[in-house]
């Protein structure tokens, strides 16, 4: 892997730094001063990425925007039942901290799973009936009970476990791994972003491009966007009377100019937009090979529901998944709103559950029968959990506010070990008493499943050394196979 800093200084001259910028001379300092191995934080680490031999090679994020209930779906507690409508007592409460569209109630009623919950698989994992398919998968995932985090607020969450911080500005997951780890394809990006969103429009979550964006890092790293309408993406397809050949001639013209610029600033942007050019030159005949679902068979179109090939759906963009991975994509990340349940938890719930559990599963079920699913890491998720009481009326609440202090996640392959649940909340699934799993320690451990010391992958930024878990996290070794 290069390292831009570097190239940046052996591609400035002297006459440039002095004549060029006045920057230049404290870029020269500095380096002096650091000396050429300590210029750039992850200059050492990348010559050895990855740091050991990986379980997984790709990564796919299914984002559950608005807070899954994890009450509701993964975390069944029959006390809550017994105590419907009673106030959940302070002792379990404590000093929580809850949105301000709740922290000052005075009452605090105990509001159990809005459906029963069964037995899935051989390991017998309790999840609810609404989730019949990702229940198939019993055997096959881990269900994690005691996610934490300390955000309350939905873009801050999102942005939390994106990215290491709440505030945006620092590269995300899939740009740190894009910079660590390199490409495995020169036809497509090999970071790739898709969103969706519930039909009937209920969340209102907005999906921000820093969820994706590259912070500090060089922007060739960041995230690309399939668009869900239109085409996939922006500007690949030639203006009428413009042919290939002559676009590649324009596109040789631009270059050269470029790469002039780049060997005279150094700046390396100027790389990011030569690699730009050539990718979507490349994107010209691989996007439409990748929606191109002729040679899916009815049975794994079936598989995936009937939005399948409804351009948008989730459905669709798990399908395309599948055909990115297969295709060489490191990362993807797919992002759907819809679980934002705080006056519609009776009826919205279980539609939010119709739309994605199913191609969720379908998308496990189709690695491991292509034989993908043992070196790719399926992580599915949302940026906290639903409080336990009711929100609302609280003598008939109609759903749950937003809740940090626990909830629930499942993964699968990549070195996952399957069929287990790992951590342990109180009979109010209110805090977590067992094997607690921050964001951060979620992080490292994804990123070790890569390969990656997650202490290691870092990059100096004004003044100091960033990574993605900032200075916190521990690799969760129960949850590896």
């Amino acid at each position: 892997m290069t390292n831009p800093f570097l190239e940046n200084l052996q591609r400035v001259t002297r006459r440039q730094m002095f004549g060029s910028s006045a920057s230049g001379i404290g870029l020269a300092a500095l380096a002096s001063l650091t000396g050429a191995s300590s210029a750039h934080g992850a200059d050492s680490t990348m010559q050895g990425l990855p740091h050991f031999a990986p379980k997984a090679k790709r990564v796919v994020v299914l984002w559950q925007g608005g807070g899954p209930s994890h009450v509701d779906l993964f975390d069944d507690k029959p006390l809550m039942r017994k105590m419907a409508g009673q106030d959940i007592p302070e002792t379990v409460r404590g000093t929580t901290r809850l949105s301000t569209m709740s922290s000052g109630y005075g009452k605090w009623p105990c509001l159990p799973s809005i459906k029963p919950f069964r037995r899935y698989g051989q390991t017998g994992l309790s999840l609810s009936e609404m989730l019949p398919n990702v229940g198939s998968l019993a055997d096959d995932i881990c269900v994690v009970r005691s996610m934490h985090t300390e955000a309350v607020n939905h873009a801050p969450g999102v942005t939390f476990f994106m990215t290491g911080a709440q505030v945006p500005g620092r590269p995300s997951m899939g740009a740190w791994l894009s910079y660590g780890l390199g490409s495995e394809t020169d036809n497509l990006p090999t970071f790739v972003v898709m969103t969706s969103s519930d039909k009937a429009k209920t969340c209102g979550q907005l999906f921000f491009d820093y969820y994706w964006g590259s912070g500090f890092l060089p922007s060739r790293y960041q995230g690309v966007r399939f668009r869900n309408t239109g085409d996939l993406v922006p500007y690949l397809t030639n203006p009428p009377g413009v042919t290939s050949a002559s676009r590649r001639d324009l596109l040789d013209d631009i270059a050269a100019m470029n790469q002039a610029h780049l060997q005279d600033y150094g700046d390396p942007e100027i790389d990011t937009r030569i690699a730009q050019y050539e990718m979507a030159f490349r994107m010209q005949s691989s996007v439409p090979d990748l929606v191109d679902f002729s040679g899916e068979t009815k049975a794994t179109l079936d598989r995936y529901g009937a939005d399948a090939l409804v351009k948008g759906t989730f459905a669709n963009n798990c399908l395309i998944t599948r055909r990115l991975l297969e295709r060489g994509v490191r990362f993807v990340q797919l992002m759907h709103a819809g679980w934002d349940q705080h006056g519609n938890l009776h009826t919205q719930l279980e539609q939010q559950c119709i739309d994605t559990e199913g191609p969720s599963a379908a998308l496990v079920k189709d690695l491991k029968e292509r034989g993908m699913l043992d070196d790719t890491l399926v992580v599915w998720g949302g940026e906290f959990g639903r409080t336990p009481f009711g929100q609302g009326d609280p003598v008939n609440p109609k759903g749950r506010d937003h809740f940090g202090r626990a909830y629930s996640w499942w993964m699968a392959g990549g070195g996952v070990r399957p069929g287990t649940v790992y951590g342990e909340t109180d009979d109010f699934a209110w805090n977590v008493v067992a094997n607690p799993v921050h964001v951060h320690d979620m992080q490292a451990t994804m990123l070790h499943l890569c390969g990656v010391d997650h202490t290691k992958l870092t990059f100096r930024y004004q003044g100091r050394q960033y990574r993605l878990t900032d200075v916190h996290g521990e690799v969760v070794e129960g949850l590896l196979s």
